[in-house]
């Protein structure tokens, strides 16, 4: 038997992820060679520890942006999301630039801010002339927050430009964003098409996806329009038919958190859980594919709501071959002429799984790597929540592009607090990876 344990960070912000504690066993002949150990890649650099306290302001880290300066690479900027503790801002070399505080709770009995990830919309017409956006989704409010970016204000980048009228997204009332079935995942792009631009948002603890059409406003500000929702499967016929849905506490479905939009095709990948990878039209407007499954797909559970875990029978054989539950932190290596990689981030063994970008070759499975660790105290990167890559040149620091990811468990960690951070990858170092 397995059993798998519900993560928490706060009551305020309970998480629906299930993570697998014993050690993967029994697992069919046909997977045996996915476990075999993948190639490691070093950080550069990681950034100071964060800590979910009081004393450390409930900072956790989570999902990572890369902004390039076109006008000077070398400035360019790693935006990444702290939950409770707002946001971050980095220098190339890893060092904190900029704080965000995510906004006070509207009352006593209210949840405050808590930024989950980020994305970048780049040449938004925004006042006078065009502007990067950095788009965050804010679960403690159910809503969307928007920063310009500004590259020639090196000691505060980011300024809120979010329409004070904007929406909840899947809320009707203060009440409802209380019970947290709030905004989660993020992903932008912009059609090349129309030009117009839009985040795809998920539903905490739900199989929920919205599209929300990013408008800017005469006085600088920037809010959205929901245009259509989408839901995923929460359960699955097995190929013996019985029928599967993942373990979770009473109410709760299969939620998706990492997504990426690949913008030349219109293709959204999304990452439901505890189920696998999903691609659909960023649109939502065709039927949604299961690219790949976790290998805890189909495998039985039953919730134990004393110890608050799932206790797990055998498994059948239908999951997949690559990725462990968690899959997330979702991202796309563009390269030329449509070439590139998928990345996903295999959050139950501490790795990162490929896949080809282009959908000619059905976006097959490429390879993986795991983020070692270069020191004692430049660790690697454990259940990696969020990441983010860019193949272009970042200056002299990372001429060939830049991974960042973040880290679950930095070490070292102080006593008993848990610490969370990001680290950062020479993008060179992850294609000779991929190439082995």
């Amino acid at each position: 038997m397995h059993a798998f344990t519900r993560r928490r960070s706060s009551a305020v912000a309970a998480t629906a992820t299930l993570v697998l504690t014993a050690a993967v066993a029994a697992v069919p002949s046909a997977q045996a060679s996915a476990l075999a150990a993948p190639p490691e890649v070093l950080p550069r650099a990681e950034t100071a520890a964060l800590f979910d306290d009081d004393e450390g302001g409930n900072a956790n880290a989570d999902d990572p942006a890369i902004w390039r300066n076109p006008a000077d690479p070398d400035a360019s900027l790693v935006i990444a999301t702290a939950k409770e503790g707002g946001l971050r801002v980095y220098d190339l070399d890893a060092r904190q630039v900029q704080s965000v505080p995510a906004p006070a709770a509207p009352g006593a009995d209210d949840a405050p801010g808590r930024f989950n990830n980020v994305d970048l919309v780049h040449g938004t017409p925004l006042g006078s002339g065009t502007t990067d956006l950095a788009v965050v989704s804010d679960r403690g409010s159910d809503k969307l927050r928007i920063y310009r970016v500004d590259g020639d204000r090196p000691g505060a980048p980011l300024t809120d430009v979010t329409d004070p009228s904007a929406p909840w997204i899947f809320s009707g009332s203060q009440e409802e964003v209380n019970e947290e079935r709030t905004a989660y995942g993020l992903a932008t792009y912009t059609d090349s098409a129309t030009g117009r631009s839009y985040a795809l948002v998920s539903q905490n603890a739900t199989t929920r996806i919205a599209l929300l059409e990013l408008t800017a406003e005469r006085d600088g500000k920037v809010s959205y329009r929901k245009v259509r929702t989408l839901a995923l499967p929460a359960a699955f016929t097995m190929p013996d038919g019985t029928r599967w849905s993942p373990c979770a506490e009473p109410g709760e479905g299969p939620q998706v958190e990492g997504m990426v939009v690949d913008p030349e095709t219109g293709t959204l990948f999304a990452g439901q859980e505890d189920v696998g990878i999903w691609r659909m039209p960023a649109g939502l407007k065709g039927a949604p594919v299961l690219q790949d499954k976790v290998r805890e797909y189909g495998v039985p559970a039953t919730y134990d709501e004393a110890s608050d875990e799932c206790a797990a029978g055998e498994d059948p054989g239908f999951g997949g071959e690559r990725v462990s539950a968690d899959v997330e932190g979702l991202t796309l290596l563009k390269q030329d002429d449509g070439d590139g990689y998928l990345l996903a981030s295999s959050q139950g063994d501490d790795t990162f799984v490929a896949y080809d970008r282009e959908r000619s070759d059905d976006h097959e499975y490429e390879g993986g790597f795991r983020v070692g660790a270069a020191s004692e105290s430049l660790d690697g990167s454990e259940e990696c929540d969020g990441a983010d890559v860019l193949a272009e040149p970042l200056g002299s620091r990372y001429p060939n592009g830049l991974l960042v990811v973040q880290d679950g468990h930095m070490a070292p960690e102080d006593g008993d607090r848990e610490a969370t951070g990001f680290k950062f990858v020479d993008l060179a170092d992850v294609l000779e990876a991929l190439d082995d």
